[in-house]
């Protein structure tokens, strides 16, 4: 019997899976348990306008992720700090510094969990920074760390 599962369920398959179960695994279990629906016509057109939506909602996403990526390639943010005469920074230029002074300067809000950055930034000058946006789209943003 083909049943379309409602939740991930170990060694059987994923949420929103159509797979092949056991009549009795299906009606026994499954079903009074609540984790699947049998996969017939109008329970397969309601997972398909599901998935389309979700499809849709992606598509969104990216798009926005997309204008964003081409926005952060035009910008060059500057940072003051505080700096010595050898041009080392009192402390350094942190992810999260660099998310504030983003949203302050550009109102761009991005989350700074997101900014790949190895370890902070500890000199003064010009730095290349990538920002996950979005799976497959990475934004690339030039920061200029200049002394106060």
């Amino acid at each position: 019997m083909k049943v379309i599962l409602k939740a991930d369920i170990k060694g059987v398959g994923k949420k929103d899976e159509i797979i092949n179960a056991s009549d009795g695994y299906a009606r026994n279990f499954l079903f009074p348990k609540n984790l699947a629906v049998e996969a017939n016509k109008g329970n397969m057109s309601n997972l398909k306008a599901k998935q389309d939506s979700a499809k849709y909602q992606k598509d969104k996403e990216k798009e926005a992720a997309l204008k964003t990526a081409d926005k952060l390639s035009k910008i060059l943010l500057k940072i003051k700090v505080k700096a010595g005469e050898n041009g080392k920074i009192f402390g350094g230029v942190s992810s999260k510094e660099i998310a504030q002074e983003l949203l302050n300067q550009y109102k761009i809000e991005v989350n700074k969990k997101k900014i790949d950055l190895k370890e902070t930034i500890k000199t003064l000058g010009v730095h290349n920074v990538e920002i996950k946006l979005f799976e497959g789209v990475i934004g690339k943003l030039r920061i200029d760390v200049i002394s106060e």
